[in-house]
């Protein structure tokens, strides 16, 4: 589903070039669950941003499905994130002033899908994450596993092919955590949905059927589960 080729991302600093990434060649199979891990600084999620084409390489390739992204333009790559990619951030990047459904129905604005539509779609993915009865609510107004649904809910309701997850248990104790990585589970299972996580935590590594170990901007490990 996706392949890099010697990808590689420096950056000028003023005590010299750092070297974010480098040489990073991996395929990923559709339906994966792929934890990245790696100290702080290895690169982690450097390498999943650009691999959701958010961040461009400075140096290498990657390809979506067999199409090359590496050239496209920047309305190339922002349409490609709108018809195939879920975000989930730690910080859950909600709109404080928007409801949870309003929230939710963000992408599918952006889409211009048909407002009926919109609220249709929105509320379904809402209910099927147990959050129904919450979908007048602002952001303040819910739990932070709750919130996190809602990003996940957000992440879901154009149904991508693939979401891209940046620490999604880092604001959350530990039962709240174990919650949000067991409905990315089920989604990756049920939906055949591919799952690239970032993380910190060992608990939430050994969820993915594929773990990438980073350091120091390189690959310093793939484990491949059946």
């Amino acid at each position: 589903m996706i392949k890099t080729q010697n990808l590689s991302k420096t950056y000028n600093h003023k005590d010299g070039i750092v070297h974010a990434l480098k040489n990073i060649t991996l395929s990923i199979e559709k339906g994966s669950f792929v934890t990245i891990t790696g100290a702080s600084g290895s690169g982690k999620t450097t390498l999943l941003l650009m691999l959701a084409g958010l961040i461009r390489p400075t140096s290498g390739s990657f390809s979506f499905l067999e199409k090359d992204l590496t050239h496209l333009t920047d309305s190339e790559l922002a349409f490609f994130r709108r018809k195939n990619v879920g975000f989930i951030m730690q910080s859950f990047a909600l709109i404080p002033y928007l409801t949870a459904i309003e929230n939710v129905m963000m992408p599918l604005a952006l889409n211009k899908v048909n407002k009926t539509k919109q609220i249709a779609a929105a509320t379904e993915v809402l209910e099927n994450i147990g959050l129904g009865k919450r979908i007048n609510h602002l952001p303040k107004e819910l739990s932070a596993g709750q919130q996190q649904r809602v990003a996940i809910a957000r992440a879901l309701v154009n149904n991508p092919s693939i979401i891209f997850a940046d620490e999604p248990t880092g604001n959350l104790d530990p039962a709240l955590s174990v919650e949000i990585l067991n409905y990315l589970k089920d989604i990756n299972v049920k939906k055949n949905i591919t799952v690239i996580m970032v993380t910190h935590s060992p608990v939430a590594a050994e969820y993915g059927n594929v773990k990438i170990h980073l350091s120091n901007g390189q690959v310093d490990s793939t484990v491949k589960k059946n």
